[in-house]
């Protein structure tokens, strides 16, 4: 893909859609070259989907609850494929969606520490960081990674590290950490862009 067309995104969520803003943001002030197709939210009371809204975004909700594993899988696979996509981001996305042949090498993550430390299933959110400072880890950060169907395990594309203070809490670790993700995500993405293919892992 030239640089000069914008990466087509589909944006996975189950939550309150600041990764979403995030990138809207990057792609209003020039710095992410890309225009969000689709929002897809596992909730229908998640606020990302008010967040796309308002920014006039096309978004649906598609309820874990209540679908097998398959229809679920299905639904997102249809919605995604019909928005005319490049890019897969899971942005807060706390379902597991099995992605199909057709997505293999399209689907990307951003993970709140520093993988494969602190991933795998169970670790979102503040359960990373409260794992991260029970561990007494010097270092965290943020991974941006491909995803395929095992949790947190698809090869990395860009990482950013922070030390560790000794008064941190989850919480501000948690927004400490989520500032370098504002910076890595849209970097990433528009490292695959100006790629033109993947995957790559950043040195």
């Amino acid at each position: 893909m030239s640089s000069s067309n914008p990466i087509r995104l589909g944006v996975l969520l189950s939550g309150s859609g600041r990764t979403l803003q995030n990138l809207c943001d990057s792609i209003a002030d020039g710095t992410l070259n890309a225009v969000v197709n689709i929002v897809v939210s596992s909730r229908p009371d998640a606020y990302g989907l008010a967040r796309a809204k308002n920014i006039g975004l096309p978004a649906v909700s598609i309820p874990r609850r209540g679908l097998s594993a398959s229809d679920f899988d299905d639904a997102i696979t249809d919605a995604l494929a019909h928005a005319d996509i490049d890019l897969v981001c899971m942005a807060g996305f706390l379902s597991f969606w099995r992605i199909p042949p057709q997505f293999e090498g399209k689907v990307i993550n951003i993970h709140p520490a520093l993988l494969p430390a602190f991933g795998g299933k169970g670790f979102y959110g503040q359960r990373v960081h409260e794992a991260v400072i029970q561990a007494g880890s010097s270092e965290t950060g943020c991974t941006v990674h491909f995803c395929d169907n095992q949790y947190d395990n698809g090869q990395i594309i860009l990482q950013r590290r922070i030390e560790v203070s000794p008064d941190d809490t989850p919480g501000s670790l948690a927004e400490r950490v989520f500032a370098e993700e504002c910076i890595a995500y849209p970097a990433a993405i528009q490292f695959l862009a100006d790629s033109g293919s993947g995957p790559f892992r950043n040195k």
